[in-house]
């Protein structure tokens, strides 16, 4: 697919997606016989009356809604019976004693429950998390400003944005926050985790943090406006850096105007650039393609492969450094569109990938509306590079440099400004 295009496409694509599942006349016959199944337990374990919710019920539809969306376009083969198992392990985790739950509070938690079950990304977003993640990808949200995933029974933090409450605390990536204001946060699925660390712009969190080789330990956040800046740049002698903190809805504009910037500040004679992906937790996959599309001339970008569908992505001509010498630093923190954009990079020789293997999140999530102004986070594809590898794997550095904390500088940015100026040298 020609990328001048693919903007367009990407936003037909969510779009007809987005209103093809929503006009669904009728649901499918195994998801009703699913949905009846676990609401005649939701009514058991309610009331032990027995009683089964009817198909006009509001919690009926929301429910064989979601199994519908997952059979219609999880990445993978869904198995009913996991899923209703799932939601009910959901329910009774949630609220071991049912009288502590209305019939509505239980459905919910047994939804968490079953997305939570197919994998750490996939989830439902009422009115107020859909409005709260749409802000997010404008760049602009309340919080403390990581980028998390689940791993085992605790929140892994894939990246703390740069200047914001958690990276001025301290936050690194790969840290494990166990508890937040000294509730665990154990055996929450990923959306009721992150609910503990979100709150109102001003008021405070203590998260406690396991990071290896350290006994754990407390921090203190005042959450805040996040504003994210997405590209930040600077001319260094005659080299040209560029730091891209998130793929939000601006960040391929930005950057071309970083380059135009860079290079008329220089006044010629530029060496080349440096990218720093470091600590980027991804965002847009439109932006990671339209950005990969601003340094490539010609062939893939990235595929994505779907239980139904594949799709390729495919540069047109025209770079908008010219060619010059490209260096891409990566490392734990980089994922997402990231690892997209180095991965393309990477695997057409246009750039030297310096720092540690990237995060390796390879999954996409699509946005599916379920009226109401909630939606579902659904995974729906898997990323692949040009030469076909996963990036669920993560993307291997063409040069490895580990960070020595006892080391006074930034040996990463060293090498790279190293490989340019022996570049610039031959």
């Amino acid at each position: 697919m020609n990328i001048k295009r693919s903007a367009l496409y990407l936003i037909i694509l969510a779009f007809a997606v987005g209103c093809g599942v929503v006009q669904r006349q009728s649901p499918a016959p195994e998801s009703v016989a699913a949905t009846e199944q676990f609401l005649e337990t939701v009514s058991h374990y309610s009331t032990g009356a027995g009683v089964k919710l009817g198909l006009e019920s509001a919690n009926f539809k929301l429910f064989v809604a979601i199994i519908d969306r997952v059979r219609d376009y999880y990445v993978d083969n869904i198995d009913y019976s996991r899923l209703v198992g799932a939601a009910t392990k959901g329910m009774r985790v949630a609220y071991p004693q049912p009288t502590d739950a209305n019939r509505n509070q239980l459905v919910q938690a047994a939804i968490r429950g079953m997305l939570g079950d197919l994998d750490p990304y996939s989830s439902y977003l009422d009115a107020r998390s859909y409005s709260a993640m749409r802000d997010q990808t404008k760049g602009r949200f309340s919080g403390i400003g990581i980028q998390v995933t689940k791993e085992g029974d605790f929140i892994k933090v894939i990246s703390p944005i740069d200047g914001t409450p958690a990276a001025k605390a301290g936050i690194k990536a790969g840290d494990l926050i166990t508890h937040a204001d000294g509730a665990t946060l154990s055996g929450l699925v990923l959306r009721e985790a992150v609910a503990r660390l979100r709150g109102p712009v001003g008021s405070d969190v203590t998260l406690t943090v396991s990071r290896v080789g350290e006994p754990s330990f407390d921090v203190h956040i005042v959450r805040s406006v996040v504003r994210i800046k997405a590209v930040r740049w600077k001319l260094d002698g005659h080299i040209g850096y560029i730091r891209i903190t998130a793929f939000s809805s601006r960040t391929t504009r930005e950057f071309v105007q970083a380059v135009h910037d860079i290079r008329a500040q220089a006044g010629g004679g530029l060496a080349g650039y440096v990218l720093d992906l470091r600590n980027n937790p991804g965002g847009l996959l439109e932006q990671a393609i339209t950005l990969s599309d601003a340094l490539l001339n010609e062939g893939d970008i990235v595929l994505t492969r779907g239980r139904t569908h594949r799709q390729r992505y495919t540069a047109a001509h025209g770079d908008v450094t010219d060619g010059a010498p490209l260096v891409v630093l990566i490392n734990k923190g980089s994922a997402s569109a990231s690892e997209i954009l180095a991965g393309a990079l990477r695997d057409h020789r246009r750039a030297t990938l310096v720092g540690t293997r990237s995060f390796g999140k390879g999954s996409v999530q699509t946005i599916l509306p379920l009226g109401n102004g909630d939606a579902l986070k659904l995974t729906t594809s898997r990323y692949y590079t040009p030469s076909g590898q996963t990036v669920g794997k993560g993307i291997e550095p063409s040069v490895s440099v580990k960070l020595d904390k006892d080391h006074p500088g930034d040996e990463q940015i060293d090498r790279a400004y190293a490989i340019l100026k022996s570049v610039a040298q031959r």
